[in-house]
């Protein structure tokens, strides 16, 4: 194709136009990858294809490989659990990605809704272990990805049934729109500081409902989900990003004094003035 201009202006206005593009392009670039300036969370979507389940079905999927991984690896702190990606031989790589392929080759609708919430979460968290042991060393696992983008959440790393998954499928269009648990919040772990900690414990039919609990109070009793800085509540952006998912802003404070400690609890139920937010996305390694 070619392009005539008739005279310079028309060739200056054609620059002035192409440059005002590039800057309105590169500024929405800037503000999505920067972290904690501009950061809107996935909207929770319903994928029909996975709201199926077989509520006669005993079969228990196994996650001991995923549990092996975790008595390795993970340190236990009362200010955020830490992961030694380091220390990771290829011995336990292997057997990270053998529980991966395994959770990946069988189709979870099959199995009973109990089966398929635990099912979901431990391979969100493997498959998010695996993907900084890809890429590491990193700082943050925000570095992970195509640089027009804020991390690797929307890179499909696995398939099941046939589907190709992200790491924001599973959480916003599986776990999220099937269960409607604010709690889910506190179980899938995104390898950073600020998030809530990677669970020691991996989740099953029978233990999940409790794990969510005692995650929810582990992580509004730690200064990173819910803190009082100059007498000002601040919370996790957790509680901002997925405000929706605790009805409002009211709703977000309800919860807290559900799982806060008495001292705290009664501290929300006065409290009146503004919240305000922070979050780390510093990696959660222990080195």
């Amino acid at each position: 194709m070619t392009l005539s201009f008739t005279n310079s202006a028309s060739l200056r206005f054609c620059f002035t136009n192409l440059w005002k593009r590039a800057k309105t392009v590169s500024l929405g670039a800037f503000l999505f990858i920067v972290p904690g300036l501009v950061m809107a969370a996935p909207a929770s979507q319903y994928w029909a294809f996975w709201d199926k389940n077989n509520p006669d079905s005993s079969e228990v999927i196994h996650h001991h490989l995923w549990q092996e991984i975790l008595d390795s690896y993970l340190v236990l702190r009362p200010d955020g659990n830490r992961f030694r990606y380091q220390s990771v031989n290829q011995e336990d790589r292997d057997k990270l990605n053998k529980y991966i392929m395994d959770m990946s080759s069988l189709d979870p609708r099959t199995y009973s809704e109990a089966e398929q919430k635990a099912y979901w979460i431990n391979l969100y968290n493997a498959l998010t272990v695996d993907l900084v042991l890809e890429h590491y060393p990193v700082k943050s696992i925000t570095k992970i990805g195509p640089w027009y983008r804020f991390g690797p959440w929307d890179m499909e790393i696995t398939r099941v049934a046939g589907q190709e998954l992200t790491l924001n499928d599973i959480e916003h269009r599986i776990l999220r729109p099937l269960w409607d648990d604010s709690r889910i919040h506190y179980a899938v772990n995104c390898a950073s500081l600020g998030c809530p900690d990677l669970s020691a414990t991996v989740f099953t039919a029978a233990n999940t409902e409790q794990m969510l609990d005692e995650l929810a109070r582990r992580f509004i009793r730690q200064e990173k989900g819910m803190s009082w800085v100059d007498g000002r509540l601040t919370l996790s952006r957790i509680y901002e990003w997925y405000e929706q998912d605790f009805v409002d802003q009211e709703g977000v404070v309800l919860h807290l004094r559900q799982f806060a400690s008495r001292k705290d609890a009664r501290r929300l139920k006065k409290y009146t003035g503004t919240i305000q937010y922070q979050y780390d996305w510093g990696l959660n390694e222990l080195k």
